[in-house]
């Protein structure tokens, strides 16, 4: 598995409820605090890539909205890639000084 993109953690993270386009851009940049920020090109290529890969469904469409949620692939690939950054940040502090 290749390491997710900071764009791409931050999708499916958001996709662990449904919501649509806006409303994940909104959760990504309070969750971080200001620190990603998820423009509309980066995110409506992401979420066409990931509902091809099976990672995320179109579970509704509302007005012109298009609501997503993440699938068991999408959940399985998510937690992998959370395992690989504990796993970096544990040796990350075995190496304090």
């Amino acid at each position: 598995m290749k390491p997710l993109t900071q764009p791409m953690f931050y999708v499916l993270l958001s996709l662990r409820e449904k919501r649509h386009g806006y409303e994940i851009m909104q959760f990504v940049e309070e969750l971080t605090q200001g620190r990603v920020v998820i423009g509309p090109g980066t995110l409506y290529a992401l979420l066409s890539r990931f509902e091809k890969d099976g990672q995320i469904d179109l579970v509704r469409k509302e007005q012109n909205k298009r609501v997503y949620q993440l699938t068991e692939r999408g959940e399985k690939l998510l937690n992998g890639e959370i395992h690989r950054l504990e796993e970096m940040l544990e040796d990350a502090k075995r190496c304090e000084r």
